[in-house]
């Protein structure tokens, strides 16, 4: 039995620099949408580097963020591809009632233009097919909406402060 010599860097991260395409970065860490919920949680990079990541609790991790370890290395956030079911109907009505149904449920949703994506459930699949909507399985980046009470800032910048 031979041992490897090579070894993985492991790395702690505290710190979040904010969601910025300028920022030169070390690495990715790419995170299903479960993973960016948590403070607390070990990944892997791309390079097969470990993070341990000690955030504040409550803010999720936006796709395009930068996270900064311990001695100054940077990692960007990216979007795993997951299961998800992907809904869609060409009529507005049908494809508010659903979101409707689904936002009376608190599921968690990535909305576009009359299409939405869920986590995988044949109940819900069900619903929304009889509702009218078209629906497939997809393995796809999962990006669900933070909600309504959730900061409020996560789409957009301002250049003044608060």
């Amino acid at each position: 039995m031979t041992i490897s010599m090579e070894t993985c860097a492991s790395y702690e991260v505290r710190h979040r620099l904010g969601v910025e395409a300028q920022r030169a970065v070390d690495d990715t860490v790419v995170l299903d949408h479960l993973q960016r919920e948590k403070g607390r949680f070990r990944a892997r990079t791309l390079a097969g580097d470990e993070l341990r990541v000690f955030l504040d609790r409550g803010k999720v991790l936006q796709v395009g963020e930068v996270l900064l370890a311990q001695c100054g290395r940077r990692f960007r956030v990216e979007a795993a591809a997951e299961a998800v079911l992907h809904a869609s109907s060409d009529d507005w009505r049908l494809f508010a009632r659903a979101c409707y149904h689904l936002g009376n449920r608190h599921v968690k949703m990535q909305v576009g233009e009359r299409w939405l994506r869920i986590t995988p459930d044949h109940v819900l699949e069900d619903m929304l097919r009889q509702l009218g909507l078209h629906t497939v399985p997809e393995c796809a980046p999962f990006l669900p909406e933070a909600g309504a009470y959730a900061g409020g800032h996560e789409h957009h910048q301002h250049d003044h402060h608060h």
